[in-house]
């Protein structure tokens, strides 16, 4: 495994200014409480954009007690830790970053854009939409994606987006733009 580059969860409020250290930090927990259920570090994930497939490692630390009791909610550990990972893949699949969470009901989580770009307001941006299952197989992934892409359609945004979908007992993720074909 050691051949393959890393995707770095940690350390995302560096290079995504739409994060703070606070937040980006609970994600990386989140996502270790998460991928920890099924797997021991490292791990092998399958980043896919649409017909494109690249390998990553992950590295993650085996969570304590304390970690796994302040991320015991498996939805909300699930959700957190998809944005982190989702994130960090787009960052090194898409190349761009968080800079901004979304609001509700324009069909994404985020607003992304280019490292380093510009962006006096959010016409420049790309809206990324996340979700994360636990348990599911890859099947269930691929079904999750296509509800995320006719989510980012039904968005009260014009602009374009992208579907994230982290599966962590699959170990990989699965993203396409809102207008890929299906």
């Amino acid at each position: 495994m050691s051949e393959l580059p890393l995707l770095r969860p940690d350390g995302l409020q560096e290079r995504h200014p739409g994060l703070t250290q606070a937040v980006a930090d609970s994600y990386v927990e989140a996502a270790t409480v998460c991928f920890s259920r099924h797997h021991q570090s490292p791990v092998t994930l399958s980043l896919q954009y649409g017909a494109d497939q690249e390998f990553r490692v992950v590295q993650y630390s085996v969570p304590d007690d304390r970690m796994l009791g302040a991320h015991g909610n498996e939805i909300d550990a699930t959700e957190a830790g998809a944005y982190g990972v989702s994130l960090a893949a787009v960052e090194v699949v898409v190349g761009l970053v968080a800079v901004s969470r979304a609001e509700t009901l324009t069909g994404a989580d985020w607003y992304v854009a280019p490292h380093g770009a510009d962006i006096e307001d959010l016409e420049g941006c790309v809206r990324l939409e996340v979700s994360g299952t636990s348990a599911g197989a890859s099947s269930e992934v691929k079904r999750r994606l296509r509800e995320k892409i006719a989510q980012t359609r039904r968005g009260s945004s014009n602009l374009p987006a992208i579907a994230a979908v982290v599966g962590f007992k699959a170990l990989e993720v699965a993203m396409a733009t809102a207008g890929a074909e299906e």
